[in-house]
């Protein structure tokens, strides 16, 4: 299941940022958007010796890759599962959370709220939709 986000207005690189780093913290969730699509390709992200290397495993040059992306903010354990792997397209959006497990009604609510509180200083409004 995923919650697709849509932003609107600048600035857009900001707001990706800023919800790359809520995700960072929120452990139910993988993400994928415009700038790290661009940056490891899908086939590289899902593909072998990209992101998920041998046996579903991440590898050293996958890990320092994500943390080159992240900056010092995402602990080295967190590498493995914080881009997704799916290889599935954004297609009109510009982000998804891609939930590890179906999220109950609480879990949703909690990430539209830290949503809310990342997005508010930055001036970007978005919506949301989950499938």
């Amino acid at each position: 299941m995923k919650s697709y986000i849509k932003l609107f207005g600048p600035p857009i690189g900001e707001a990706l940022k800023a919800l790359r780093n809520l995700a960072i913290d929120f452990p139910e969730v993988c993400v994928m958007d415009t700038a790290l699509e661009a940056q490891f390709g899908l086939g590289s992200i899902a593909g072998p010796g990209g992101i998920s290397g041998a046996g579903g495993q991440a590898s050293m040059d996958s890990v320092q890759m994500v943390m080159s992306f992240f900056g010092d903010d995402i602990p080295e354990e967190r590498c493995d599962t914080i881009v997704s792997k799916s290889g599935e397209r954004l297609g009109e959006y510009d982000f998804y959370y891609e939930w590890f497990q179906k999220p109950t009604v609480q879990q949703v609510e909690d990430l539209i709220s830290k949503i809310d509180e990342a997005l508010a200083p930055i001036g970007v409004r978005y919506t949301m939709t989950t499938k």
